[in-house]
């Protein structure tokens, strides 16, 4: 009892140490950005900007708005440049109690989860947010000024970021889906037709009432399932080689 009761507070500290590590990456990385903090908001706020008509800009509704926005975008940003550094501590605490076959597995996948996460947030900056702006700017009626609230304006990138952010997972938790037989790939292929529906659903929730920015979040909702499919194929057929291999 007393050698897993010291096993428990072990893992505990561990724990402990390990996040202390995750806040202290996050925090330095802001503090580096701090500075920069109103030229990243520009940044962000770019793909609006240059859609506004002559002499139009954004504006702030709150008198703290002007400081306190820019530092949620600095956080936000150190948030993304510190992932790595996040993931690697969250491994480091989880991997000593997988096997040689779970972390073989495992490695990539919080690779891959991560990578797929960036390039649909870029995905949504790049390709996106101009078609968005675009059609939101041109449906205004006449004489009436588009000024957007930087905060408004925050609260809806983010929310454009975190929806393709999540919906360019599809791949790995089909895969995860696969893996731990929670359905096969008969079935995930059976349900294809049902697959490309909702992904127009969620287009039609998640992004402006204009169809093409909903088909720009529900087409790699639908390829993304595709590859995931694929992908999880190769993961049983390495499983069955392994399997009989051994």
């Amino acid at each position: 009892m007393l050698n897993t009761s010291e096993t428990f507070i072990s893992h505990l500290i561990e724990l402990r140490e390990r996040l202390l590590r995750i806040v202290m990456g996050l925090v330095l990385v802001f503090l580096c950005l701090f500075p920069f903090a109103n030229k990243i908001y520009t940044l962000l706020a770019h793909p609006l900007l240059t859609k506004l008509p002559a002499g139009g800009h954004m504006i702030a509704t709150a008198v703290t708005t002007p400081f306190f926005v820019p530092m949620k975008v600095a956080m936000l940003a150190a948030f993304v440049i510190s992932l790595p550094h996040t993931l690697y501590q969250v491994w480091a605490f989880v991997a000593p109690g997988l096997y040689t076959h779970e972390r073989r597995f495992m490695a990539p996948l919080i690779v891959a989860s991560t990578l797929l996460f960036i390039v649909g947030m870029a995905f949504a900056y790049f390709l996106v947010f101009p078609v968005v702006f675009g059609f939101i700017t041109s449906t205004a009626p006449e004489g009436v000024a588009v000024m957007t609230d930087i905060g408004s304006y925050l609260d809806f990138v983010i929310t454009l970021f975190m929806a393709f952010g999540m919906a360019f997972e599809v791949p790995v938790v089909v895969v995860l889906l696969v893996r731990f037989g929670m359905v096969n790939i008969k079935t995930l292929k059976e349900i294809r037709s049902y697959v490309v529906v909702g992904a127009f659903v969620l287009g039609a929730i998640f992004t402006p009432p204009d169809i093409i920015s909903q088909i720009m979040l529900a087409v790699p909702l639908w390829l993304l399932y595709e590859v995931g499919i694929l992908a999880a194929g190769l993961v049983n057929a390495k499983k069955a080689q392994t399997i009989g291999g051994g």
